[in-house]
This record gives C-alpha cells, structure tokens and sequence, in this order.
C-alpha cells in the first residue's frame, strides 16, 4: 500500500501513488480506511512490488515504459518539491526519495540544476520466525535517469528485496520509530530543553512562595490586628468586588467548558500512549481516538459550562451550554470547511468525500450534542458553590494602574515565559507535524506539556495576587488572556517556522495556517481555563483566610 507525499507537508499535501506515472498494478485495489486515516489524508493503494515472506530478490525488473513529455514533467515537478513515496508493509511504514536535484555548483560544464528520477529500489525486510519485524526502502544513487530535459525517456524499473534474520522480537517491533530520537544529540536536546523548562519552574515556585509568605500573610495579620482604616487597604478589603459577575459571562462559561474539554482530551491521549493502550503510528489511530474522546468529554464541556453559569444566575444557562458547542467547533469546521476546498481544486487526498463529511456531521449531532446537553443538565442541578456572587450594588472604583500593571503586558510575560519553556519541544513538535520527522518520545511530549501547564498556573497565581495588591478586581477575563496568551507567542513562531522551511504554494500556505490557527486557538482555550482555574484557587484561599481572621 502506498501513497505521495511531500517531504515538508506530509499531513495535508498527499496524493494516491499513481498521480505520478509509475508502473500500475493490472488491478488497482484501494484500501478502505479508518476515520483517523482518512483525517489524516492517507489513501493507500497496491502496488506492483511482490514482496513474499523470505523470497530474496535481485534486480527484479518492475516495467519498463517510455515516459511522454507531460510525464517528465510531473516527475521532475514530484522531485523539484522534495516529494517522497509512503508506504506499507505488514502495516510498518516506510519511505523513499522519488529522485534527486544536483544544483549548478555540482555541475559546473551544465547551466541550471539537473534533476534525476531513481529507478531501483532497494527492500531491506528483518524477521524473526514467521513475523516480519522492519522493512526499509532505499533509493539506488546508482540507477537513475536524467529528466531535465522536456522530452521523451526511456525508463526501467526494478527493485531488489532483501532477507534477514533478526533476534527483535515482534512485540517491540514499533520501537524501531523511536531510534532516531534517541541518538545522542537529540536525546541531550530533549533533557536541555526539560532541565532548563524546570529550573524556571523551581524559580517561578519560589518567588511565588515568597509573595505568599511575606506579603498575603503579612496582609492578613495587618487585617485581623488593625484598626478598621488599615482594613480599608489592599486585596482584602474588595471583598464581594472579587465575586461580582464576570462581563459576557454566556462567553467566560464557554471558554471555561471547551478549555477544560480539550485540556482533558489531552491528558486522556498522553495516559493511554504512556500505558501503552494507543499505538499513534498505527494507521490514523491517534485521530480516531482523539475524535472519540472529544466527543464523550462534551459532557464535562456541558457541566462546567452550566455549573459555572449557575453559580451566577439561574436562567440562561442553556444559552452558555450552545455556545461551548460551537465556540471552538464553529471556527474549526470553517477552517477545515475552507481546507477541504483547497484541497478538492488540487486533487490532494487529503479533501474529504461527501460521505466522511457526513458521517462526522451525525457524530457531532446524534452523539457529542447529547452528551453537552447531558453535561449542561447534570451541571445545572450540580453546580458548584465556589463563587458567591457580589451583593454590592456599586464596583469600587479601580485606580489607575502603572504602565506594567496593564493587561498587556502581563500577557506577554504571563506568555513569553512558558513559550520560552517549551520553546525547543515546540520546535521539535513542529518538525514532526509538518515534514517527514517522527516525534517519538511521547513521555517527553508529555513532561514538557506538564511544564507549561505548571508554569502557566503559577504566573496566574502570581500575577492574579499583583493585581489584586493594587485593588483592581476584574481578574476574571484578564486571568483567561494571560494564560492564553502562550498560545499567540506560539502562533507567531509557528510563522517563523514556515519563513525558515522550504514550504510553497498556495496549498501548503493554506494549510499550514490554517491547522497552526486552529492548534493555536485550542492552546489559547485550554490554558486560558487552566490559568483561571488557577487563580480561582488563589482568591477562594484568600477569601478563606480572610474570612477565618
């Protein structure tokens, strides 16, 4: 089974095998995919390659054909863009080069590049007993064919297989992905990257600490020891300020239950990866269960939403449960909507046919809206008791704050630090989602993804405290912004990215952007809860304390 695929674009800019003139196979057998494979742009067809368990091949010739002019130029196009051939055997993956480009220095008697089609490939197939443990495509440097020119070549294709015993055994086959993260360079570049995201931690931790042991205790003794124009001073005087309604609080209910929805997607996806329940190389299962999981969690969407909504008012609830449904939906099918057009104009597989799009339409209607309506219902009888709401009919008035005190500027220190963090993670996630590396060290993925989590908690803690200190009580939007604020430093690196990668065309652009975009917003969604949550934590604690003096 196999399939085209550009070297820098793998997850969207895909093509069935035979859009390029190879030898066809009498019968073409295309293979019915899962929901995750066919998220994932993958349509894998048969091919002419007779790979038999344990029958050695030399030189085998495939066919041999004469290449017309339009041919040439489809090649040399395939070539010219880094595309490479994907595919399957015994459901292991592998890959290979279509051809090479020798530029104008390596040619100094030629004007212009040179480009050259490989016409041998090289099988290397590991078994041990009857289970075929690795297989590796290699093109030949040897066997080529000049196609620089617009005209009509005569070409043959061959292949070679070849045999060998190995003692690994087939439970551990998989592990082969994860050698080459696991190479010395790269695995120092993981811990660096983990060392230096948790001496930030350490320190962020102890200045928290110290804010909290010098300063909101200090506060506290002055409350409980002072006369009362000593309580009319600080965090502790707003009192109800703290706990009046949020402003648009059917959108704050909303960006609190997607948040939490997507924050527990993930975690759901690192534990069954760590435990080893979910093989993501396994045929698009990753996108599956990702789908599956979204899906049930819309409950917890539904119950955080209205749970939180009812703490405030008892009416309109429901208006806030409909607004979690289409809040990070609404944006994701536009843009995917607008993807699957692109894609359909360039022929790519990786446009959806009417029938998946269907499917998905009456999963989301007959399955995920249920369960956000159950979660809606069960919070609305359930709901929590954190919050009290402010009786005060009037908001003190806030005072002017100082130039760093704005919301401004603490989102980009409040983003600035745990994008730092997790900088070279997200560059190695990067390379892995938009070109042909793998990112095979889950755990890792899953300590960096905890990092900034953490961080993201403490510097709303930190600076929910700053802002109460200075009386202003309207922490509610301002803590969701500061710990979104992460996911905007990511976006305008994921752009740097794209500057410093060899990536063209409209398509590739498109959708580059646009899954950056729709990444980027769900980062925003689920760590701008996490740092409400946070802070949420902070003022009921403070509240207590208050209330206990």
């Amino acid at each position: 089974m196999s399939e085209i695929k550009s070297l820098f674009l793998p997850i969207n800019e895909t093509y069935e095998y035979f859009v390029l003139p190879f030898c066809r196979p009498d019968q073409l057998i295309r293979r019915k995919e899962p929901l995750g494979e066919v998220l994932n742009g993958n349509r894998l067809i048969n091919t002419r390659y007779d790979m038999k368990f344990q029958v050695t091949k030399v030189a085998e010739i495939l066919c041999t054909k004469t290449l017309a002019r339009e041919e040439v130029v489809k090649f040399r196009d395939a070539i010219n863009r880094d595309f490479y051939f994907h595919m399957y055997y015994d459901d292991l993956q592998f890959w290979g080069f279509i051809g090479k480009v020798e530029e104008e220095n390596l040619n100094s008697h030629m004007r212009g590049p040179r480009f050259y089609l490989f016409t041998h490939v090289q099988f290397e197939v590991l078994y041990n007993s009857n289970h075929i443990i690795e297989v590796h495509a290699f093109s030949d440097p040897n066997h080529i064919v000049d196609i620089t020119e617009d005209a009509e070549t005569d070409v043959k294709f061959t292949y070679s297989v070849n045999w060998n015993a190995t003692s690994v055994q087939f439970a551990n086959r998989m592990r082969r992905y994860s050698r080459a993260a696991l190479l010395s360079p790269v695995q120092q570049l993981h811990w660096f990257s983990i060392i230096n995201s948790i001496v930030i931690i350490l320190l962020s931790m102890g200045l928290l600490a110290m804010l909290y042991w010098w300063n909101i205790k200090s506060d506290l003794r002055k409350y409980s020891n002072g006369d009362e124009d000593d309580r009319e001073i600080g965090w502790a005087f707003m009192g109800g300020d703290v706990f009046r309604c949020p402003t648009l609080l059917s959108l704050f209910c909303a960006v609190l239950g997607c948040g939490t929805q997507l924050f527990l997607v993930v975690c759901c996806l690192f534990v069954l990866i760590i435990l080893g329940l979910l093989d993501p190389y396994t045929h698009g299962t990753l996108w599956t269960v990702a789908v599956a999981i979204y899906t049930v969690m819309s409950a917890v969407a539904g119950y955080s939403a209205a749970s939180f909504h009812c703490q405030f008012s008892e009416t309109g609830w429901e208006r806030s449960v409909l607004l979690t449904g289409v809040l990070f939906m609404g944006p994701l099918l536009l843009v995917l909507s607008f993807l699957n057009t692109v894609s359909v104009s360039y022929g790519s597989t990786a446009a959806l046919s009417f029938g998946m799009i269907f499917l998905m339409f009456l999963v989301h209607t007959f399955v995920a809206a249920p369960f956000l309506a159950l979660g809606g219902i069960v919070g609305r009888h359930y709901s929590c008791t954190n919050f009290v709401p402010s009786t005060m009919r009037h908001m003190r008035e806030i005072p002017s704050l100082t130039w760093y005190r704005k919301i401004q500027i603490q989102m980009i220190l409040a983003g600035l630090l745990p994008f730092s963090a997790v900088l070279v993670e997200l560059h190695l996630f990067y390379a892995s989602i938009w070109s042909y590396k793998l990112f095979t060290l889950p755990s890792i993925l899953f300590i960096s993804f905890s990092i900034l989590v953490s961080l993201t908690a403490i510097l709303s803690v930190g600076l929910t405290y700053i802002q109460l200190s200075v009386e202003d009580p309207e922490w509610w939007w301002r803590s969701v912004l500061r710990g979104g604020s992460t996911a905007i430093f990511m976006f305008v690196y994921s752009i740097y990215f794209y500057a410093r990668s060899h990536m063209s065309g409209l398509m590739q652009l498109c959708y580059f952007l646009g899954y950056n975009a729709c990444i980027c917003y769900a980062c925003f969604l689920m760590l701008g809860a996490i740092a409400f949550r946070a802070s949420s934590m902070l003022i009921y604690q403070m509240s207590h304390s208050v209330k206990s003096e």
